[in-house]
């Protein structure tokens, strides 16, 4: 199948043919049609399966088709993701499919007043971080009551970092008359309650089950204490090659502990957390993206965001909690065909992490190095006290 048969324009294929892209991905198969027709989606499918095209092009599609311009601190078409990296990934790869349309960025880190400047002459596809895109609608530097398509994009992490009463009071600013496309990778019970809001008569598309972690990563674990995470850490990134290495840790203090550790065994590594200010962010990833970089040391809050396609390690140097995180994070590597590495390091107290982890995947990920810890003991449930009868009172 190629872009033509999707009933793309000849005009957006030929761009498609300059930027590389000659075959659409499985969900912009399914997606696009869809959407290209008028009809909601709810778009299920892990990250690196090119959901942004799968929105961008129908939305690039129906705005150029309307020959209209934007009226001014108006927005046309409106596409919410949570984060600030992804929101800067949507907008690269929305420039690339039109140059006849406005596209604008507002996050959170960024100049407000400078901002609300560039809405004043209003926009085509507005791209926002949910909080500051409220901050500017307080302050009415832009009327979204004109907006006719939304994108939620990686919705479910939307809700996973706070921003559901975000998103209702967003909602309701919109026309009532809209297009809805919703992106998720995972399909949670509060999920289904938001496409059930947002979304009318919605077609469904699904490429892989939620949860389930791209073929082409070749996942592993060593068993370690957590004393020797870092020790092992060194040694397997100093027989990884030169590819670009993503290490993933719990919290952001560890991120900047374990940053420091690295660059004196002598990597070159950054860290990204949401204590870093937009500049250190930016400047950490552009370090990445060029190689000056090789090692990221990152916390969730750039599990969705990040799109470099030649990171060739994942290292979960802690585990996560929440099983669905763990298929977020090594889904940064093997991105675009290629094949990728994704290891964990789990110590003792990681057990029933892991073992969430496996239940989700369907099996258990082959053991690299250490012998398995065993397996965490469930607590037995609380023992009814039984209550003793009251003996009778003899008449004396």
């Amino acid at each position: 199948m190629t872009f033509s048969d999707l009933g793309l324009d000849a005009r957006l294929v030929a761009r498609l043919d300059r930027l590389g892209l000659k075959t659409p991905t499985p969900i912009q198969q399914q997606a696009v049609p869809e959407a290209l027709a008028g009809r909601d989606v709810l778009g299920l499918a892990q990250t690196g399966t090119g959901k942004t095209a799968a929105f961008g092009l129908p939305l690039v599609t129906a705005l150029s088709a309307e020959r209209a311009r934007p009226a001014p601190r108006t927005a046309r078409g409106l596409v919410l993701a949570p984060t600030r990296e992804l929101a800067n990934q949507i907008v690269a790869t929305l420039d690339g499919l039109t140059d006849d349309l406005r596209v604008t960025l507002v996050v959170g880190g960024k100049s407000i007043g400078g901002q609300a400047q560039r809405l004043s002459r209003g926009t085509d596809i507005l791209v926002a971080t949910p909080g500051r895109l409220i901050d500017l609608t307080e302050r009415r530097a832009v009327d979204l009551s004109a907006t006719r398509f939304l994108v939620l994009d990686e919705a479910d992490q939307m809700l996973d970092i706070g921003f559901v009463h975000a998103l209702r009071r967003i909602a309701g600013m919109l026309a009532a008359e809209r297009q809805t496309m919703m992106f998720s990778a995972t399909m949670p019970p509060q999920m289904a309650e938001l496409s059930r809001t947002y979304l009318r008569d919605p077609v469904r598309v699904e490429v892989a089950p939620p949860g389930q972690a791209a073929d082409k990563v070749a996942q592993s674990v060593h068993f370690v204490p957590r004393e020797g995470k870092q020790a092992l850490l060194v040694e397997l990134l100093g027989g990884a090659g030169e590819g670009r290495a993503l290490v993933f840790s719990r919290t952001k203090h560890g991120a900047d502990r374990l940053t420091k550790q690295l660059e004196r065994a002598g990597f070159a590594a950054a860290a990204i957390h949401g204590n870093k200010s937009q500049g250190q962010r930016d400047r950490a990833l552009e370090g990445f993206r060029r190689g000056a970089t090789r090692v990221l040391v990152a916390t969730d809050v750039a599990a969705r965001g990040l799109d470099i396609p030649d990171v060739a390690h994942v290292f979960n140097f802690d585990l996560p909690t929440v099983p669905e995180t763990y298929v977020h994070r090594i889904g940064r590597t093997a991105r675009a065909g290629r094949d990728g590495q994704a290891i964990a390091l789990c110590a003792a107290d990681e057990m029933e992490a892991l073992t969430g982890i496996e239940k989700l995947l369907g099996g258990p990920v082959a053991t690299a190095g250490g012998a398995r810890w065993p397996e965490p003991k469930k607590a037995a449930p609380p023992q009814r006290r039984r209550r003793r009868k009251p003996q009778r009172r003899q008449a004396a």
